[in-house]
């Protein structure tokens, strides 16, 4: 993509904005010239709330399929648009509503805290909706209840951990996150010593031992805007350097292993924006007898 043509989507991206009423949202992890183009960037918390509150008559979800579904299910009224069909998350496949019932008949009265990266279907056999912002918060909201956590076990045993609750964690898990290891850690350390760690609570539990810090994307951006320190070693994926670098041009950010990217959050591109917006399709919907029960998980959600 020459400049002026990439000048040009932008230009055109613009205008089908203003003239359907849309607005863009963009994960942390899109790629960089999607983040420059959206109305909002944010983590999977921050989008939702954006996606419940926004007076935009068209959504257009710049994330994975569970991303754009959740804003379908807060926001039926609204036209939800996912620019590419196939951006999928390998852990929310890790676990179907068939799956949850049957795991759940194990464990009579147990409630089901259900990460947000998950599908609708998952979401309506759960009690309560979570991220890796606010899981603490949710499951401390659900004081003397057995717990079920699905589907990201990393996450489950990190709340655990930091919520001295018993917690059953589902044995999923993002491959992006879960491939990285103590040595990881250790490596990067290594090479940058005056580096603080920071990482996603989606590693494992070796990882997030190491760390100076766990948190949410969001939580990330913010101990490094507020940190006197000078350097940091990340551990999530690559997306979010960039907003890292544009929040603190004074600071050096340095991925703790190569692999840190995702798949399917860099099937994005201007292209597929500008042709959602013309087409207005594809359309993610979420039928009304799934969105129901959903909803109240997602609904209980925004009020921890």
């Amino acid at each position: 993509m020459g400049g002026e043509s990439k000048k040009q989507l932008i230009g055109e991206i613009n205008q089908l904005r203003q003239q359907k009423n849309a607005i863009i949202l963009a994960h942390y992890y899109q790629p960089d010239e999607i983040q420059d183009i959206a109305d909002f960037v944010g983590d999977s918390l921050q989008l939702a709330q954006q996606a419940a509150n926004t007076d935009a008559e068209v959504i257009v979800f710049c994330g994975v399929h569970f991303m754009a579904e959740s804003a379908s299910i807060l926001s039926p009224e609204k036209i939800v648009l996912l620019p590419e069909p196939e951006a999928g998350c390998p852990m929310a496949d890790m676990i179907n509503a068939e799956e949850l019932i049957e795991e759940k008949k194990k464990y009579p009265g147990v409630k089901v805290v259900c990460y947000v990266n998950s599908s609708a279907e998952v979401k309506a056999e759960s009690d309560i909706c979570c991220t890796s912002s606010n899981a603490e918060k949710v499951v401390a909201s659900l004081e003397g209840q057995d717990i079920l956590f699905v589907p990201d076990g990393n996450l489950g045993r990190y709340v655990a951990a930091k919520t001295n609750r018993k917690i059953i964690p589902w044995p999923g898990f993002c491959p992006t996150h879960h491939r990285v290891s103590k040595e990881d850690v250790l490596q990067s350390r290594k090479l940058h010593p005056d580096a603080k760690v920071l990482v996603h609570p989606e590693c494992r539990e070796e990882v997030w031992q190491e760390a100076d810090y766990v948190g949410s994307t969001s939580g990330i951006i913010k101990y490094a805007e507020n940190s006197s320190a000078k350097k940091f070693i990340i551990g999530t994926e690559c997306g979010i350097l960039h907003q890292l670098q544009k929040r603190c041009p004074d600071k050096e950010f340095h991925l703790i292993a190569k692999h840190m990217l995702c798949p399917n959050m860099k099937k994005n591109s201007l292209q597929k924006v500008r042709d959602c917006l013309l087409t207005l399709s594809p359309r993610i919907t979420v039928t009304e007898e799934v969105r129901e029960k959903a909803i109240a998980a997602l609904e209980k959600m925004l009020t921890v």
